[in-house]
C-alpha cells in the first residue's frame, strides 16, 4: 500500500513537473522564434531569401540604437554590414562535395517583410558552388547561442518540386538531393513540420492539457471523484480531442485558403484566453460534461494560430492541398501523443489526493496564472517574461 502511494505520489509529481519546465523555459507570449529559409537551385548556383525576425536580430545585435522600442528602417540599414555578417556566418552551404558555396550578399538586397508574428528583415544573396548540383547540404546555426528553440524553416525549389524541412539546434544540418524529391518525401517533410509545430506550441500544449486533466474524474456537487472504469474517461477524451480537431481544421484550412484572415494579435491573445479559461473552469467549473463544447469553440481560433507557419511559409499554391493535410496531420501526430503521455498517468493518479489537488487544482491554477501573463502581453504588447 506505500508502495502503490509513493508510485502515484511519483506520477502526480512528473506531471506537475511537466507543467514547471514549460514555466521555467523561455515561453515567448507568441510563437516560437522562427526564420524562413528559400533556396531556389539553378544549375551551380543557389538563390536564397533568408527572413529573419527584427526582434531576434535586436537581441543578438542590438539594432534598437536609441532604445525607444522600435527598429526603423534607418536603424537597421545602419547595421546592414553587421547584419549580413552575422547570418552568413551561420550558414553553410555545400554542393554534392564536402567543399562550401561561396556565398555573396546582394548589397541591394536588404529589405523588410510581415509575418504573422511582426517584421523580418529579409536578406537576399547567392551561393555559387563549384559546378552544377545534384544535391545541397545546409549547416545552420543561427541563434542557437542565445536560444536554443530557435528554429528555421527552409524550402528548397528544384526541379519543378518544392520541399520544406525544420532545423533546429538537434538537427541544425540537412542534405536534399533533388531527384529524390517526390510526393511522399514532400508530405513527409510537411507532416514533420505539423507535429513539431505543436510540440513547440506551449499554448496549444496547455490548452489541451487543460482538458485533458479532468478527463479521469467526475464532478459531484463541490468535490471531484475518480472515475471507476477507463472507458469513460477514454470516451471524454474521444470528445474532446475529435472537437478540437474538428475546430482548428475548419480554421486552419479557410485562414490558409485565404477565405477568412484575422489580425495576428487579436488571434493570440484569444488563443491565450483560451488557455486561461480551460484552466479555471478545473478550479471553478461552469462545463462539466460539455468540455468538449469549449474544446470545438475555443479551437476554431486555435486553427487560426496554426496557419501562421503555413502562410509564413509561402508555399507554392499548387500543393496547397497536399500541404493542408500533411500539416494537420503532423498536427494530430503531435496531439496524439500527448494524449498517450497525460491520460494513462491522470488515470494511474486519479484516487489519490495529490493528483486531485495537486496535479488537477495546482496544475491548473500554475497553467491559468502563465496563460494569463501571456494574454497581458499579447493584448497590450508588452514583454513580461522571457
Amino acid at each position: 500500500m506505500i508502495a502503490s502511494a509513493t508510485r502515484l505520489r511519483g506520477l502526480v509529481q512528473v506531471a506537475v513537473a511537466f507543467v514547471i519546465v514549460l514555466m521555467t523555459q523561455r515561453a515567448s507570449a507568441h510563437k516560437p522564434s522562427d526564420s524562413y529559409l528559400t533556396l531556389e537551385v539553378d544549375g551551380p548556383v543557389v538563390h536564397l531569401r533568408w527572413d529573419i525576425a527584427l526582434r531576434d536580430l535586436d537581441y543578438a545585435l542590438g539594432l534598437d540604437g536609441d532604445g525607444d522600442g522600435k527598429i526603423t528602417w534607418g536603424e537597421l540599414r545602419a547595421q546592414s554590414s553587421e547584419v549580413g555578417a552575422y547570418a552568413l556566418g551561420r550558414l553553410t552551404l555545400r554542393g554534392d562535395g564536402d567543399a562550401p558555396c561561396a556565398t555573396e550578399l546582394d548589397p541591394k538586397g536588404l529589405a523588410v517583410a510581415s509575418h504573422s508574428d511582426g517584421t523580418y528583415a529579409v536578406l537576399r544573396f547567392d551561393a555559387k558552388c563549384a559546378r552544377d548540383i545534384a544535391s545541397v547540404g545546409i549547416d545552420y546555426r543561427l541563434f542557437f547561442d542565445i536560444d536554443p528553440q530557435h528554429r528555421s524553416i527552409a524550402r528548397i525549389d528544384a526541379k519543378g518540386t518544392s520541399r520544406t524541412h525544420t532545423l533546429t539546434k538537434n538537427e541544425h544540418e540537412a542534405r536534399f538531393t533533388f531527384e529524390d524529391a517526390g510526393h511522399l518525401r514532400q508530405l513527409g517533410s510537411i507532416v514533420k513540420l505539423g507535429i513539431l509545430h505543436i510540440w513547440a506550441g506551449y499554448d496549444h500544449i496547455l490548452f489541451l492539457l487543460a482538458l485533458l486533466l479532468p478527463s479521469v474524474l467526475v464532478r459531484d456537487d463541490k468535490t471531484w471523484r475518480p472515475v471507476e472504469r477507463l472507458r469513460p474517461a477514454l470516451l471524454d477524451v474521444l470528445r474532446i480531442v475529435t472537437a478540437f480537431t474538428i475546430a482548428h481544421s475548419i480554421t486552419l484550412s479557410l485562414a490558409a485558403l485565404e477565405l477568412v484572415t484575422l489580425p495576428s494579435r487579436l488571434v493570440e491573445s484569444v488563443i491565450a484566453a483560451s488557455v486561461v479559461l480551460a484552466a479555471a473552469n478545473n478550479v471553478r467549473p461552469v462545463l462539466r460534461q460539455d468540455r468538449w463544447m469549449a474544446a470545438f469553440l475555443l479551437g476554431l481560433m486555435h486553427g487560426f494560430g496554426f496557419s501562421s507557419t503555413l502562410m509564413d511559409l509561402d508555399l507554392p499554391r499548387a500543393n496547397l492541398l497536399e500541404t493542408l493535410f500533411g500539416f494537420n496531420l503532423g498536427v494530430e501526430i503531435g496531439q496524439l501523443t500527448i494524449v498517450l503521455v497525460v491520460v494513462p498517468l491522470a488515470y494511474k493518479a486519479r484516487r489519490s489526493d495529490a493528483y486531485r489537488r495537486g496535479g488537477l487544482v495546482g496544475g491548473s491554477i500554475a497553467i491559468a496564472v502563465l496563460a494569463t501573463i501571456w494574454l497581458v502581453e499579447r493584448v497590450f504588447d508588452l514583454k513580461l517574461i522571457s
